[in-house]
């Protein structure tokens, strides 16, 4: 007699899947008295099984019970265990939640009796970590680790075979029409039903015209945020572990990433483009065919829209199944913005995050130019770029700026102006947002100065004609013109036209749109976002033809970030993994190339902020008269200097230029050695000073160097850092910081080695602006000098109004150096330093033979020099140092209260430091925290790095010139993405 065939579930025949209503005490007698395990049990969620967590009396986790849905047979459950131990062969560096065994081998798995029938109950591995699940923001890294995570998955089980695979679940994207035709009447909102069974009949056209070619194979089909654990001791949630079996079917192969992508959606600030680094990195390790790629967003389309009537239908029929009712407002966004962007859109962009570039061909030269009554060489044809002059001074701040260039066009002389179709406009985004603007152009905008006529430029079909818009075919494409409502095209729908057929006559003065785009596809917006433009852009053509114009080259340096690792040393780092291309600045603005604006937390090497018209006009003026090198006699090197040393306490009077703060530390140096006659110099540990040979020599940090301590000449000499709130001694005890390095220096002095300088910042900038405790240089100042040596002031961070309340940092300690070293602020972006001294000391330089600079004073950096002095002077920027600082630090400070991980904020002015910490007791830093924060403030709109020896400190050193309403958006953002990342209390 044949064996009966392996009874397997088929979701349709069955009525609904309640979860079994087993109670933890039920459970435990579960676990002892048919699995061998005496535990307590805690029960765990689930859509439609029991889960519980079994843990001995100490708290350890032992195991998870599953008791599956009665609905799924013993072979079905035999296969989700024999896939899980084939993953966790395949793949040894994932984590994988086995069934456990007997000391035989066998699977320690039975069948038990539950309320809904007999259900196969099973010890399944317990993987610490906790799950990726909740509202977490979760960054670039995660995302695309998850996406590593899902293509391993699937590598393993491409060749998987068994008969518990032959399953009909509702989960099986295979069948989501038939799902959501079946459970729609549980959305009981009939515009959310409307839109699910909208999305779904779309969504399932498009997969069905290229379903026969898509691979099949055994699938996990729920690796999701719920299903994937973080790595253990992972700071940022990192993935390396895998749960739950119990959707394990054949199907789709693609539909494992599509599952896997829609759990993203509704996490915090996650938007659709978001998942793309999962997109790539799976196709990284596993490459979606073309009709994968095609088929990938159709199907998170349809998972989300399963999700939505499969979660409504469960807390239907499962009213207490607190797992299935608290999921619903989450389904809800998961299918929100899986329909979000139009598909194609969202293809498209799939696409180009595997290395596929789509564009439309410009149609080629027509019949007849769209435009009558003014020629090709009347069109001014405008460049609102970041790059275009027009958007020099900060114009591009201005909305109406592009408005501006095509009036200025007009008045100069030119019948009509057109923009360019996908270049983008940054005066179309907007400062201090957290959100990218709609930059990019689909089209082009025309503006006339005198009537004119758009004409058919060749044979097309009236598609569409109303006031305001006219609608024809192009070819294979759709040519739409917009104009005011009050103008009404003179052709009708369905109209057949000919080339030289008037469409619509424009009065002097109309704006136009127009636009080219794919029939049948999704109306497409004028601007679109950046991150958006690959996606839009190949459903449009560009209509610059049409009017006699050129095409926009769009070849463009995609690669370019790969050309600099070509040619440039890579040990010249760049920010961010992963950076905008930043080709323009203004005040404390960055502005990207695609349009977005950023606020500039951390350069300040530019206080008066970029592109000062002050600053630039004095370079162009004296570039026209003369730049030579300082052996030559002219006025500016002598005023400048002389204004330098006016900043100075006698006796420091006398002044070298050079080009940078590094060699303002080696000259300081060597000055002060060659002074004292002493070779030996006493440092500061963790602290920075520049990369030339004596400056790197006595540079300590242990970020900028991970050998810097190990690796010190020996004639460098090191004494603790003195920080107050991290360091060896804390609060006050930071008073013992200046007695013990004065006792290193006088032992120096006793053993025959007198130091013959001594050199530190005079605010703890590497360590995130610090304030040395106070008399701490007054003390070692005297020790240094009772033994001959010199006092060596580094300012190249702290000098020159950054700290509000003190032009150089050495005031605050109320002592007078020997040597200054200057540099980074005066010459607002220009190379330029300064070493000031006394007469005496800079005399005793000769001993050494000459020096000279050639561009260090040169006629173009003393005037430069001479500038930012003068408009830090004439607009108060140290003033609005002590008072925008002071109140950033207040809003700063007020972050701790919400959130636990700030520790503390360091500084003043606008030389301020934020530190993250994991316990405010222990003082653990929060080093990848900080780098996750930075790169969300990144696509939040603010720039802003880490510092310190453990990378948890956010450098916060802006322009000067930044003002209350960009500190606030700072504050703000930072409390939103601090938030975001599961930061508050």
């Amino acid at each position: 007699m044949p064996h009966p065939e392996p009874r397997t579930i088929d979701f349709f025949a069955e009525d609904a899947l309640p979860a079994p209503r087993t109670t933890a005490a039920e459970a435990e007698v579960i676990a002892a008295q048919h699995l061998g395990m005496n535990a307590r049990a805690e029960p765990l969620g689930s859509q439609q099984d029991a889960n519980f967590r079994l843990q001995n009396e100490d708290g350890a986790v032992l195991a998870v019970l599953k008791i599956a849905n009665p609905a799924f047979g013993p072979v079905e459950i035999e296969a989700q265990d024999t896939a899980a131990d084939l993953i966790a062969a395949a793949q040894p560096d994932l984590r994988v939640a086995t069934v456990l065994r007997h000391p035989d081998g066998s699977p320690r798995r039975t069948v038990v009796d539950t309320d809904g029938g007999p259900a196969v109950a099973r010890l399944l591995r317990y993987l610490p970590g906790g799950a990726l699940s909740g509202p977490r923001h979760l960054s670039p890294g995660t995302v695309a680790a998850m996406g590593t995570v899902t293509a391993k998955v699937s590598t393993a089980l491409r060749e998987f075979r068994h008969p518990g695979l032959d399953r009909v679940l509702q989960w099986d994207l295979r069948h989501t029409d038939r799902v959501v035709a079946a459970l729609a009447g549980h959305v009981t909102e009939p515009e959310r039903r409307a839109a699910v069974q909208d999305a779904t009949a779309e969504a399932w056209n498009l997969v069905q015209g290229i379903a026969d070619v898509l691979p099949q194979q055994a699938v996990h089909l729920d690796l999701t945020d719920d299903n994937l654990i973080r790595r253990t001791g992972s700071r940022v949630p990192m993935p390396d572990g895998v749960i739950d079996f119990g959707d394990l079917t054949t199907s789709w192969a693609v539909s494992e990433l599509a599952v896997s992508l829609s759990s993203l959606l509704h996490h915090d600030g996650i938007e659709p483009h978001h998942v793309l680094p999962a997109v790539r990195a799976f196709h990284a390790q596993r490459p979606l065919s073309a009709a994968e790629a095609e088929a990938l967003w159709p199907l998170v389309v349809l998972r989300a829209a399963g999700l939505v009537v499969s979660g409504r239908q469960q807390a239907a029929v499962d009213a207490d199944n607190a797992y299935a009712t608290g999921a619903l407002d989450r389904e809800w966004r998961i299918f929100e913005q899986a329909v979000r962007l139009p598909i194609p859109v969202m293809t498209h962009l799939v696409r180009h995050a595997i290395g596929v570039t789509d564009t439309l061909a410009a149609p080629g030269v027509p019949e007849l130019p769209l435009l009558r009554g003014i020629s090709a060489d009347r069109i001014a044809v405008l460049d609102l770029s970041v790059d275009s002059d027009a958007m020099d001074a900060g114009a591009w701040l201005d909305a109406d700026a592009d408005e501006a260039c095509s009036a200025a066009a007009l008045a100069n002389g030119a019948a009509a102006t057109a923009t360019r179709y996908a270049q983008a406009r940054p005066s179309q985004g907007a400062a201090l947002s957290t959100r990218s603007g709609a930059t990019v152009p689909t089209g082009i905008d025309l503006r006339l100065g005198r009537a004119a006529a758009l004409q058919a430029p060749g044979v097309g079909r009236v598609l569409t004609a109303r006031a305001g818009s006219v609608e024809i075919t192009h070819g294979s494409l759709v040519l739409t013109a917009s104009f005011p409502t009050t103008v009404a095209p003179v052709v009708a729908d369905d109209e057949t036209v000919r080339p030289g057929d008037d469409l619509v006559h424009l009065p002097a003065g109309t704006r136009a749109h127009l636009s080219l785009r794919t029939p049948g596809g999704p109306a497409v917006p004028p601007l679109v976002r950046p991150e958006h433009a690959a996606g839009w852009l190949p459903l449009t053509a560009d209509p610059a033809r049409l009017l006699g114009l050129p095409p926009v080259d769009r070849t463009h340096d995609a690669d370019l970030l790969e050309r600099r690792g070509a040619v440039f040393a890579t040990v010249q780092e760049h920010y961010y993994a992963t950076p905008p291309r930043i080709e323009r600045g203004w005040r404390h603005h960055l502005l990207s190339t695609d349009g977005r604006s950023y606020l500039d937390i951390v350069n300040n090497v530019t206080p008066l902020g970029h592109a000062h018209p002050r600053v630039e006009e004095a370079v162009a003026r004296q570039l026209r008269r003369l730049n030579t090198n300082s052996r030559f006699h002219y006025a500016s090197v002598v005023e400048f200097t002389e204004r330098l040393a006016a900043l100075l306490p006698d006796p420091l009077d006398t002044v070298f230029l050079v080009n940078s703060g590094s060699e303002a530390v080696d000259l300081a140096l060597r000055l002060a050695t060659g002074a004292s006659g002493r070779p030996d110099v006493v440092a500061v540990r963790e602290a920075y000073h520049g990369w030339t040979y004596a400056s790197d020599a006595v540079s300590t940090s242990l970020q900028d160097n991970p050998n810097a301590l190990s690796t010190r000449p020996d004639w460098v000499h090191t004494v603790d850092s003195p920080n107050s709130y991290r360091g060896r001694h804390r609060g006050p005890d930071a008073a013992r910081y200046a007695p013990q390095a004065a006792a290193v220096i006088d032992e120096l002095a006793a053993v025959g080695r007198p130091a013959g300088a001594f050199v530190s910042e005079t605010f703890y900038g590497n360590a995130g602006g610090v304030a040395l405790p106070d008399g701490y240089l007054a003390e070692v100042y005297a020790a240094v000098r009772r033994h001959g040596g010199l006092a060596v002031a580094d300012e190249v961070q702290a000098g020159y109004g950054r700290l509000g309340h003190w032009f150089w940092g050495f005031e605050q300690q109320g002592v007078v150096p020997d040597v200054v070293c200057v540099a980074k602020a005066m010459g607002n972006g220009h190379p330029l330093g300064a070493v000031i001294t006394s007469r005496a000391v800079a005399d005793r330089y000769r001993e050494q033979g000459y020096f000279f600079s050639s561009t260090g004073g040169s006629p173009v950096s003393s005037v430069v020099g001479l500038t930012v002095l003068d408009t830090l002077r004439d607009e108060d920027l140290q003033g609005n140092a002590v008072r925008v600082g002071g109140h950033l630090k207040r809003r700063l400070s007020a972050l701790a209260d919400r959130h636990p991980v700030v520790g503390t904020v360091h500084g003043s002015g606008l030389y301020l430091g934020l530190e993250l910490v994991r316990d405010r007791g222990t003082l653990e830093p929060a080093t990848e925290e900080t780098a996750e924060l930075c790169e969300r403030m990144l696509d939040l709109g603010v720039i802003v790095q880490p510092t310190g020896d453990h990378l948890n400190i956010l450098k916060i050193k802006p322009p000067l010139c930044i003002d209350t309403a960009a500190a606030d958006f700072f504050a703000d953002t930072l409390d939103l993405a601090l938030t975001q990342l599961g930061h508050a209390g």
